[in-house]
C-alpha cells in the first residue's frame, strides 16, 4: 500500500508531492510484493515448447526474479534518456571512432552495417540523479523483464496510478523483432531472415538460457527458423555460415568473447569478417560503447571539447557519468590515497567480475590492478529499494538497465542484491519491474 511517508502533512512541503518524491517514499517505505506467480507462468509459457520453464527457473534460479517491483519518476527516465543520446551523439564523431578503434583488435574495425541490438545502460539513481556505471552490449534479460512486468498486479487501489510501465509492454516483442529486421537491412538485405542463430558458450548452461528459449519463440513467432548453439557447432565454408548443413542468416550474439578470438568461434569470425553473416551485436560496437577506458574519455569535458562535441551534450555527460580515469603507474600513488571513493573494474570486464570497490582493497588485489587494464571511477552509490522475506523487511541495492537500440530506450527493469555488486543470489532480489510515478495530491490520491 501506499506509505505513510508520503501521506502526513509534515512530510510534504506543498499540497502536492512530486513524482520523484513519491518514488522514494514508495522504494524506501513500501515492502508489498506485486508479482502474480501464475501471470508470470503465462508470460513465460506462451506456447506448448515452453511449457515448464516457470517451474524450472523456480527450481535452478529461484532469485531470478524479485517479487517487489521498483519505482521511478519519469523526469529519472527522461534523464537516462538524455544521457543515451548524448553518448550517441559523442560515438557518432569521426575523431571519437578513431580513438577509440585505434587500441581495439582489427576486427572492431570491420563495420558491415548493424548498430547491435539490445545495448544496455546501467544506471545507479543517486539524489543528484542517474549516474551511468556502464555499458554493456549483448546486454541480458530484456526478454524476462517484459514477462516479468506484464505479470504484477496492484497491492492497493492507491498505487495504481504508479504503475505506469516505462514501455507499451503489449508493442515490445514487435519493436524488438523491428531491430532485428532493421540490423538485417542494414547490410544491404531485403525481407527477413530465414534462419537466425542465438549464440553462446555452451548455452543450455548459461543463467539466462531461458531467456533465449524465449528469443526462440519471439523468432519463430515470426517464421523464422531459429538455432540456439555453440559458436562451435558453427561451419564457414568462404560462402555461408551453417549450422549442421542448414545456412544461417543472422547471428544475434550472446557471447561474452567481444572479439571473438576463442577457437571455438573461428568460424563465425570468418563468416562475419567476410560480410556473409549478419551479427549483432559485434565487436566494433563493443569497441565503440563498452570498453570502459571510453568512459574516462566521456567524462573528459577537455578532451570532449577537443572532439567538437557541443558544450550542452559536455555538461550532460559530465553530470550523468561518474568521473572516471584509466588506472596507470604514474597516476597510482594518487589513486591508491582516493581509494576509498573510488571503484575498480577491468577496461574489458563485465558481469561485475574482478571488480573492486576501493575501501575493500587489499595491497595484493591493488598490485593486480596496478598490473594492467582497469580503471577507476568516482563511486556513485546506488539506492535501495525496501523488500519484505519470509516476513521481515530489508533494504537491498539496486541497478536500472535501460535496454536500448539505436540510441533510443525500448524498456527499463532493475535488479535488485546485497552485496558488492549486482548478482542473482540475493533472498527477495533478482530482477525487478521499474514503473513510472505520478504526483499526489494532498488528499493523498495521484493526480
Amino acid at each position: 500500500m501506499i506509505p505513510t511517508a508520503v501521506a502526513p502533512e509534515q512530510h510534504r512541503p506543498s499540497a502536492t508531492s512530486s513524482a520523484l518524491a513519491v518514488a522514494q517514499a514508495l522504494n524506501r517505505s513500501c515492502d508489498c510484493r506485486s508479482l502474480d506467480p501464475l501471470r508470470l507462468r503465462q508470460q513465460l509459457e506462451a506456447e506448448p515448447a515452453l511449457l515448464g520453464l516457470a517451474t524450472e527457473i523456480e527450481r535452478s534460479r529461484p532469485h531470478m526474479f524479485s517479487a517487489t517491483a521498483v519505482f521511478m519518476a519519469p523526469e529519472t527516465l527522461q534523464a537516462m534518456a538524455d544521457i543515451v543520446a548524448a553518448i550517441e551523439t559523442v560515438i557518432a564523431l569521426p575523431g571519437y571512432e578513431a580513438e577509440v578503434l585505434a587500441r581495439a583488435p582489427a576486427i572492431a574495425r570491420f563495420d558491415n552495417g548493424p548498430k547491435g541490438v539490445f545495448m544496455g545502460f546501467d544506471f545507479h539513481v543517486c539524489d543528484t540523479g542517474p549516474q551511468l556505471i556502464e555499458i554493456n552490449t549483448n546486454a541480458g534479460g530484456a526478454l524476462l523483464n517484459r514477462a516479468l512486468a506484464c505479470a504484477q498486479q496492484a497491492c492497493c487501489a492507491q498505487i495504481v496510478p504508479h504503475l505506469r510501465p516505462t514501455a507499451r509492454l503489449d508493442a515490445l516483442d514487435q519493436r524488438w523483432l523491428e531491430a532485428f529486421f532493421n540490423e538485417w537491412a542494414l547490410q544491404g538485405h531485403h525481407g527477413k531472415p530465414e534462419c537466425i542463430a542465438i549464440v553462446d558458450e555452451t548455452p543450455e548452461q548459461q543463467y539466462l538460457h531461458p531467456e533465449f528459449l524465449l528469443f526462440q519463440h519471439l523468432f519463430r513467432s515470426a517464421g523464422i527458423d531459429t538455432v540456439i548453439c555453440d559458436p562451435g557447432e558453427l561451419a564457414f565454408d568462404s560462402r555461408a555460415l551453417t549450422h549442421n548443413g542448414r545456412p544461417v542468416d543472422l547471428v544475434y550474439n550472446r557471447l561474452t568473447d567481444f572479439y571473438l578470438q576463442s577457437p571455438a568461434a573461428v568460424a563465425l569470425r570468418a563468416a562475419h569478417e567476410a560480410g556473409a553473416v549478419v551479427l549483432t551485436p559485434h565487436p566494433r560496437a563493443h569497441a565503440l560503447y563498452a570498453d570502459k577506458r571510453n568512459l574516462a574519455l566521456l567524462t573528459d569535458a577537455a578532451r570532449l571539447a577537443a572532439l567538437g562535441v557541443p558544450q550542452h551534450t559536455i555538461d550532460c555527460l559530465v553530470a550523468g557519468i561518474p568521473r572516471t580515469v584509466e588506472v596507470m603507474p604514474e597516476r597510482a600513488d594518487a589513486l591508491w590515497a582516493a581509494r576509498r571513493g573510488l571503484f575498480f573494474k577491468p577496461a574489458s570486464g563485465f558481469g561485475s567480475r574482478a571488480a573492486y570497490r576501493g575501501d575493500k582493497l587489499t595491497q595484493r588485489v591493488w598490485k593486480s590492478i596496478l598490473d594492467g587494464g582497469y580503471v577507476a571511477q568516482s563511486l556513485a552509490l546506488p539506492s535501495e529499494r525496501r523488500v519484505r522475506v519470509d516476513g521481515a523487511g530489508n533494504d537491498l541495492k539496486l541497478d536500472i538497465r535501460a535496454y536500448a537500440y539505436a540510441g533510443k530506450i525500448q524498456l527499463v527493469a532493475a535488479r535488485l542484491y546485497t552485496g558488492q555488486t549486482t548478482n542473482f543470489r540475493t533472498a527477495g532480489g533478482g530482477f525487478a519491474p521499474v514503473f513510472l510515478t505520478d504526483t499526489m495530491t494532498s488528499e493523498g490520491e495521484a493526480s
